[in-house]
């Protein structure tokens, strides 16, 4: 296990870096930013219904009259761009083994190895679930230097830590369906393209619910349905539910990655 672990992390330490960055940057770009404009954020976009509507639908919670600074804060952790690149690493990690080494022709020499394929899904996923607690100290640290240079209050400390873990179960949730396709897949592009496109039904499925009610009925099918930063830190709820949801979810594929991962027939040719 020892020799997977350092193999993946030595594949992944640079990318791992670079998103880390991206994150820092783009999370405190957006909580600087945001409470400098404010007001005229409130004005604009308070008078319209549909724009009012957009915005509800990005934060996962309704909007009347006014936009608090929990609100604007929540902007940084609900950011396409943040679940993106938060998205992007670990489907480009959890879809490596076995789809990408078998798309390589290289999983003869994985499987090659006096080493169970059940240690080598649970070493690439320690390595998974490591840098994913990497990448949120990315965004706490963004967030908090963005919010501090902006002048703005900050959220207390116990609310961002129930983002965090809110935001770590979304993660999990993810990364565990990316290795379940990835383990029944012979390709890479198509374990991609297979999660890139229920995320995406996810978006949209989020997106749809304050405008169009049925999609309201079956928003729970979506995983951005179960993480609601906005409702944590205005205080609406804590989040407790949906972290455990995910939770679930991320069990659940991520053992059902190892069952089909340990007993699949793998051919090269």
């Amino acid at each position: 296990m020892i020799a997977i672990l350092l193999k993946s992390l030595r594949e992944s330490w640079f990318a791992t870096l670079l998103f880390g960055v991206g994150l820092a940057i783009v999370s405190g770009l957006i909580a600087y930013v945001l409470p400098i404009f404010a007001e005229e954020l409130a004005a604009v976009w308070l008078q319209m219904a549909f724009a009012r509507n957009l915005l509800s639908a990005l934060l996962g919670v309704p909007i009347e009259d006014s936009l608090t600074g929990a609100m604007l804060q929540s902007l940084a952790w609900t950011h396409p761009v943040v679940l993106a690149l938060l998205w992007a690493h670990e489907v480009m990690h959890c879809t490596r083994t076995p789809a990408a080494e078998i798309d390589r022709g290289t999983v003869d020499l994985l499987l090659g190895l006096p080493i169970r394929r059940r240690t080598i899904l649970i070493a690439e996923s320690l390595v998974w679930l490591g840098t994913g607690v990497l990448l949120l100290c990315g965004v706490v640290i963004g967030t908090t230097i963005g919010t501090a240079l902006a002048g703005a209050e900050r959220a207390p400390a116990g609310r961002i830590a129930l983002v965090v873990l809110n935001l770590l179960a979304l993660y999990a949730a993810v990364g565990a369906f990316a290795y379940l396709v990835s383990c029944l897949s012979s390709r890479r592009g198509r374990a991609v393209g297979v999660v890139l496109g229920v995320l995406l039904a996810s978006f949209l499925l989020n997106f749809l619910v304050p405008f169009w009610e049925p999609a309201e009925r079956i928003a729970f099918l979506g995983v951005l349905d179960h993480y609601r930063p906005a409702h944590i830190l205005t205080g609406r709820g804590d989040g407790v539910g949906g972290t455990i949801t995910l939770a679930c979810i991320a069990t659940v594929c991520w053992a059902g990655a190892l069952v089909a991962f340990s007993k699949r027939n793998i051919a090269t040719l």
